[in-house]
């Protein structure tokens, strides 16, 4: 089978592209993107070029952008060039200079696709590249998923040449006459992926000279294995795991009998940006039968494991929100509730709400402004009905309320720092209504 052939029955097989369609190809001149280009136009798809100068070699990029643009003219396809200052960036992000490559180039790509109504983002990965991946992957620790290689569809990028080889491409453009560019950089073993394709392959290759295409054929095996895996772990993590609200709660008991609770718990919880090494220790504590209590965070969302659950749910940035309220009126205190107050006559028509989300006060024992606020450390108020007072933390745990709702009560407070009312649970008495009051402040929780 040709080149050619190779390309367009993988493309078929994987349903990549659609000849009714716009692609753009990522040009860098080297021997992949040129025939990846080269290859899609000979196939009668319809293909801009893209071409991205980093300025990160000096003479050597001018040299790639000229090459680019002289072979795009020759073959009547239109070329996008964009320039970065990919110093700068690196320097700005703190990342790496090839993290800020990777960075600038996906995120350019992604516009210039929408700029245009591309449909995909072609990429020159061969399976070398695949390879390599999936030793790097297996080198750093990974799961099943990380030994398949490089996918041939990630979004909108897509990977035509997977099935090729680097000698495929070189044969395929000697045979052509074509000649391309090499990036001097490839050249050197200062990176993982250099030091893996210059040092390590051409030794496995000495052991075995069709590694490549072995590995390769592997890594598609444990694909197909991975389809299956995939599908009985989210049908595990569907069985073991509720959504109530914003929180995610897993059964532990339910989650320690399933086949692989361990997997089944990543499954979840990497949804979460919590890292393997932080899953793999919440899983030791359930192990080792952690006390309740014990709390986990990722960057976006933070664990409590309590009694026989893990509750799940994202970190709120409003934690330490207050709001002073000078009068009665509706005021908005996040995204998701907001406060209605009012005053009004006690005669025969009011009736007391017995609502949870609505409490009503004697007007002239509340003094304004007050104010909003979550709970904290020592906070106390006197029960409705009772004399003495109690700690807000003592209350909402014979509630046997959650530690992390717990964190996020709201309590509302009058001008000398009175709590007035736990909201939504229990009013102070001090600021009852009684025989003889004239006048009563109601005060309504609303939860969009």
């Amino acid at each position: 089978m040709s080149f050619i052939e190779k390309i367009h029955d993988f493309i078929r097989h994987n349903r990549l592209m659609d000849k009714n369609k716009k692609y753009l190809v990522a040009l860098s001149g080297g021997a992949d993107s040129v025939s990846l280009l080269l290859a899609l136009k000979e196939l009668g798809f319809d293909v801009d070029a893209v071409h991205c100068n980093f300025h990160l070699r000096g003479e050597e990029s001018e040299r790639d952008e000229q090459f680019c643009i002289s072979l795009c003219k020759k073959k009547g396809i239109e070329i996008h060039i964009v320039h970065f200052n990919t110093m700068e960036y690196a320097a700005l992000h703190k990342v790496s200079i090839e993290m800020a490559a990777r960075n600038l180039r996906y995120a350019y790509f992604e516009q210039l696709r929408n700029d245009i109504c591309a449909d995909g983002i072609c990429v020159g990965h061969h399976r070398e590249d695949s390879v390599e991946t999936l030793l790097i992957n297996l080198i750093r620790g990974t799961g099943i998923n990380g030994l398949t290689g490089i996918a041939p569809k990630n979004g909108f990028i897509l990977r035509p040449m997977l099935c090729v080889s680097r000698a495929d491409i070189e044969k395929y453009l000697n045979d052509k006459g074509q000649d391309f560019v090499t990036d001097s950089t490839n050249l050197i073993d200062d990176v993982t992926r250099n030091k893996i394709r210059l040092n390590l392959m051409p030794l496995i290759r000495s052991i075995n000279p069709s590694a490549d295409k072995d590995i390769a054929n592997t890594a598609n095996r444990i694909n197909e294995a991975a389809k299956v895996f995939n599908n009985a772990i989210e049908k595990a993590a569907d069985r073991v795991s509720t959504v109530k609200g914003v929180y995610t709660i897993i059964n532990i008991p339910s989650l320690l009998n399933e086949i692989s609770p361990e997997y089944t718990l990543y499954n979840i919880l990497s949804r979460f940006s919590f890292s393997p090494a932080t899953i793999e220790d919440i899983y030791n504590k359930l192990q080792s039968q952690v006390q309740s209590g014990k709390i986990f965070s990722s960057a976006t969302h933070r664990i409590l494991i309590d009694r026989n659950d893990i509750i799940v749910e994202p970190i709120d940035k409003g934690t330490d929100k207050r709001m002073t309220v000078p009068e009665c009126g509706t005021y908005v205190y996040s995204e998701t509730t907001k406060l209605r107050i009012k005053e009004t006559e006690i005669d025969g028509s009011f009736k007391i709400s017995r609502e949870k989300h609505v409490a009503s006060f004697d007007a002239t024992k509340v003094k304004f402004p007050i104010k909003i606020r979550r709970t904290a450390e020592g906070d106390w108020f006197v029960p409705f009905g009772m004399n003495g007072k109690k700690l807000i933390s003592d209350y909402l745990t014979d509630r046997k309320v959650p530690l992390f709702d717990k964190q996020r009560q709201l309590v509302i407070t009058d001008a000398d720092g009175n709590i007035i009312w736990i909201v939504g649970e229990r009013s102070d008495n001090r600021f009852r209504i009684e025989n003889g009051s004239a006048k009563a402040l109601v005060i309504e929780l609303v939860k969009n």
